[in-house]
């Protein structure tokens, strides 16, 4: 990631509405595997760091006393409480943990992380962790897959065409793309590990309109870096899917996903 990139709240602007119907939801047997791995029993509590509108943290909800969702878009948020009152949802930045939100006996980091001060907010969940609590690190893809019917290549080309060949985020631009490393930052945060498993990538089937959504879902396309030219954008855009399958339906193989635990 770009040393110049700094957040702001306008990275997942209007896309809240679009990414629970456009991103693929994580299938049960992520949360069968969570189960099974730290023995999961409807005791203590989840904090999901950013969690979107949720996608996570209503899967794993009822496998603890208490679920928290924490984010800094509070669209996003709506969202999720839209979907469901049940879990606690918290209006904040990552950064500002621990926020006083307690012990967790399970913390997880779904496609988040790398938006965060990652050494800061690492050190945080350390510290946040209860006796025998681990941190989790998803890794997925859930708006595309590897392979399939979904003309990807030319959806990138046409949003190119609109938004520049340097990829947006916010405000600002991400050059060389999102962070990686973060084994580093775990460790240099005082956890050990990491501990891996995973759940078998799968075939998911798609309507333009959800193909739609998941584009619009993708902080690197959201809707307000359109601007006025969102509608023309999205009009171009179900062109390219009529002509790719006319009739309006497609399929993925989405990538494996991937858990890394880590203990403090």
């Amino acid at each position: 990631m770009a040393d110049a990139w700094e957040w702001d709240p306008s990275l997942y602007s209007g896309s809240a509405g679009y990414y629970a119907r456009g991103r693929a939801a994580y299938p049960p047997e992520l949360a069968e595997a969570f189960a099974a791995e730290l023995g999961l029993d409807g005791s203590g509590r989840l904090l999901d760091v950013g969690c979107g509108p949720g996608s996570l943290t209503l899967l794993l909800a009822g496998w603890f006393e208490e679920a928290v969702g924490l984010d800094a878009d509070e669209g996003m948020l709506a969202e999720a409480r839209r979907l469901s009152g049940a879990c606690r949802w918290v209006h904040r930045r990552a950064e500002e943990l621990p926020a006083g939100l307690g012990r967790f006996r399970l913390v997880t980091f779904a496609q988040s992380f790398h938006w965060f001060d990652r050494a800061r907010v690492a050190s945080a969940v350390h510290g946040m962790l209860a006796p025998g609590g681990v941190c989790a690190h998803v890794h997925a893809t859930t708006h595309e897959g590897v392979e399939g019917t979904v003309p990807r290549g030319e959806i990138a080309e046409l949003v190119r065409e609109y938004l520049g060949s340097v990829r947006r985020a916010g405000q600002g631009t991400l050059p060389a793309g999102t962070a990686g490393g973060e084994a580093e930052i775990y460790r240099g945060a005082g956890f050990r590990g990491p501990r891996r498993f995973t759940v078998p990538g799968r075939v998911v089937t798609r309507t333009a309109d959800e193909v739609v959504a998941g584009v619009f879902s993708l902080s690197s396309a959201a809707p307000h870096l359109f601007g006025e030219r969102r509608a023309e954008f999205e009009a171009g855009l179900r062109g390219v899917l009529e002509r790719a399958n006319p009739g309006g339906i497609f399929s993925e193989r989405l990538r494996e996903i991937a858990v890394d635990l880590w203990e403090p």
